[in-house]
């Protein structure tokens, strides 16, 4: 399993290393509201919510699927605008104003990527026009409960309302906590990039890739870089370009951009801050027993990036949802997933703090 980017003809020059204050600031609301998934971030965010406003808080919520449980394409305008070869800005409101020049069809269809439903290469499809596609979202809004039920619902029926909403949210984040964020991270962003574009006109491609990611490469013929994830997809740089933005944030998650008509991007990590000590033998025998089947590595990938159903997992892997509860069971039993219960919906997600006790390795295979 990987994502594969086809880059036949694409010259150095259209590779760009490039920060992205948007994407550091997607990342930062990524880290609030998962923080064990980041845990050497644990202090700075513990830091900052605690000097949240409520009102800024909850308004946080409102959104928070756009970065809880995916990285939503939001955080990367410069890749939907026309000619596939925009880059980030160097400053947050100059994103801001490229995530504006976005149509609505492309805002919605990014900012509702947000369950594991494999809509993401979907050809065609417009949540603004096609009543099916329109209530299809809804459907999956309502299982994750009614705070994102109210906003996707105020999404597709006024997408510039909420759009307006979406900058002035961000706008208040980066005057509340960012601000002085990207001040302290944006230095050793901008020196990572600049390291790894001298590697590019120096020694190639290759070694630019190994530098920023043992999971990135390149194959014999020069033609298709691969990230090693446990998922599936593909695009195509065409006449486009090719963006790689580093992160100070974002460890151990390795994003890759490769939503149909939109620039192939990577987002890397730049750090890699240790984790918990190891598990006991017998914890370590029990929980690697669990996950040596192929299906369970796979409901890890996305019960680590948030709770889902059994229909919904089943849906995604093509599943009966019997099948998918034998495989949830073992999990279970293991340990390594817990279940809540939120109204009419039972919902499962992977213990990260439990994971993580398992090594680098695996919470990095299933974050990345």
């Amino acid at each position: 399993m990987s994502v594969s980017i086809d880059i036949t003809g694409l010259p150095t020059e259209r590779i760009h290393v490039v920060p992205s204050p948007l994407a550091e600031l997607g990342m930062a609301l990524h880290a609030l509201s998962e923080p064990g998934h980041h845990p050497g971030l644990q202090g700075w965010a513990t830091a900052v919510s605690a000097r949240l406003d409520p009102c800024l808080a909850d308004r946080m919520c409102e959104a928070d699927f756009l970065w809880r449980t995916t990285f939503s394409d939001v955080f990367t305008p410069f890749a939907g605008l026309p000619g596939q070869n925009g880059l980030p800005g160097a400053t947050l409101a100059e994103e801001l104003d490229q995530l504006d020049k976005l149509t609505d069809e492309q805002f919605v269809d990014a900012a509702l990527e947000f369950t594991c439903q494999s809509t993401y290469a979907e050809p065609d499809r417009n949540l603004l026009t096609d009543p099916a596609v329109r209530q299809r979202a809804l459907d999956l809004a309502a299982a994750r409960g009614p705070l994102q039920m109210r906003f996707t619902q105020r999404l597709l029926d006024d997408p510039p309302a909420v759009r307006a909403w979406f900058r002035t949210l961000l706008q208040d984040c980066e005057e509340a906590f960012f601000a002085d964020t990207w001040a302290r991270v944006s230095h050793q962003l901008a020196a990572d990039a600049r390291h790894k574009t001298e590697l590019l006109r120096r020694k190639g491609l290759p070694e630019a890739l190994k530098a920023m990611s043992g999971a990135v490469s390149l194959d014999e013929s020069g033609r298709v870089l691969t990230v090693d994830k446990i998922s599936v997809g593909r695009t195509a740089t065409g006449s486009g370009g090719l963006v790689i933005v580093p992160t100070s944030l974002g460890w151990p998650h390795l994003w890759v951009l490769h939503r149909k008509g939109w620039q192939a991007s990577i987002t890397y990590p730049i750090s890699s801050p240790g984790l918990t000590a190891p598990p006991s033998v017998e914890q370590l025998t029990r929980r690697m027993s669990a996950l040596a089947h192929p299906v369970r590595m796979r409901l890890c990938r996305h019960l680590a990036r948030g709770a889902y159903t059994t229909s919904e997992l089943a849906d995604a892997h093509g599943m009966t949802a019997p099948e998918i509860s034998r495989h949830l069971s073992v999990l279970k039993k293991a340990d390594l997933v817990s279940t809540r219960r939120r109204g009419r919906y039972v919902q499962h997600q992977l213990d990260i703090g439990v994971v993580s006790r398992l090594g680098s390795d695996f919470i990095e295979g299933v974050l990345r």
